[in-house]
């Protein structure tokens, strides 16, 4: 288990320029970003026993945060 923080500069070190004028301009994904952000915060709480979960769900917020940056690859992507 990584308790690593996946934020979004570390996952898309490459289209950070992309990802600011996509959130500028697209509602939608300016949503998605926030959404990510809360997941990863939770994950990323979970991980250091920061808040006390059980296992399940923080697999469960793991597979969200996966959803999410998918979601953002393919607008990404699209753009």
């Amino acid at each position: 288990m990584s308790n690593t923080p996946h934020t979004l500069e570390e996952e898309f070190p490459f289209a950070m320029e992309k990802l600011r004028a996509l959130k500028a301009s697209n509602t939608r994904f300016a949503k998605l970003l926030e959404e990510y952000d809360t997941a990863n915060d939770k994950v990323h709480r979970a991980e250091t026993r920061v808040d006390t979960v059980d296992t399940l769900v923080e697999s469960d917020l793991r597979k969200q945060r996966a959803v999410l940056k998918d979601q953002i690859a393919r607008m990404l992507a699209e753009a």
